[in-house]
């Protein structure tokens, strides 16, 4: 906290470390959107980790935030959201909400973002954390992402954050004509990379290397393991 004629001005502690890690693991390895950049110049990724992980929020690895979901690598956020490539006037489709840091990075890049997560809990932290960031472009729901979320659609944008089997049938339904759709797509232990896009009812889709997310469960993803 500093001083200035007799103001008090918060200052974030750790704002250094996130300027580094957009220049150090994203900007140098060919994210270049701008908007992209500064969304995540500005979203404090280290509140979206717990207390435990904390003091890794910059680094580029994934992290866990409880109920086996991870955080996302910081490079792997930059990308699929710039593989979006949205507009301010968009709607965006995410699912899997997880730490809902992808969600805020999204609010800053879309007019609307709908966010779908399985677990309650999970997504009930995410809705928190979106109030006390003063985040009102983000509605969280609770259910089963691989369905979509009809009320809402179509999305200009959907991004998938866990690994499926393949494409859900209802996403690709509910993506608006010119819309964009990223998700990670393969086994439960290796996925590609994908980008489809809807042009005049077609689907165009393209691949940007191997990743590894955990899966998607649900009715169109992959399914509960047998206890």
């Amino acid at each position: 906290m500093n001083w200035k004629g007799g103001l008090t001005i918060q200052v974030d502690p750790r704002a250094e470390e996130r300027l580094r890690m957009v220049r150090d693991q994203i900007e140098a390895r060919g994210v270049e959107d701008r908007k992209v950049l500064d969304a995540m110049r500005e979203i404090p990724r280290h509140v979206f980790i717990p207390a435990d992980f904390q003091s890794a929020a910059y680094q580029d690895r994934p992290l866990p935030i409880g109920s086996g979901q991870t955080i996302s690598q910081p490079y792997i956020v930059g990308l699929m959201t710039a593989l979006l490539e949205l507009k301010q006037s968009d709607k965006v489709l995410e699912i899997g909400t997880g730490s809902g840091y992808q969600a805020a990075i999204l609010s800053k890049l879309a007019r609307t973002v709908l966010t779908i997560e399985r677990l309650p809990e999970i997504g009930g932290k995410a809705r928190d954390l979106m109030q006390r960031l003063g985040i009102v472009n983000v509605k969280v729901v609770i259910g089963d992402g691989t369905l979509g979320y009809l009320p809402d659609a179509p999305y200009d944008g959907i991004i998938i954050t866990a690994a499926s089997p393949d494409i859900p049938a209802p996403l690709i339904d509910q993506l608006a004509d010119e819309g964009r759709l990223v998700a990670p797509v393969g086994s439960r232990d290796l996925q590609q990379l994908v980008r489809i896009t809807k042009q005049g009812g077609r689907i165009s889709r393209e691949n940007f290397g191997g990743v590894v997310f955990v899966p998607l469960l649900g009715c169109h993803g992959w399914q509960e393991p047998v206890k």
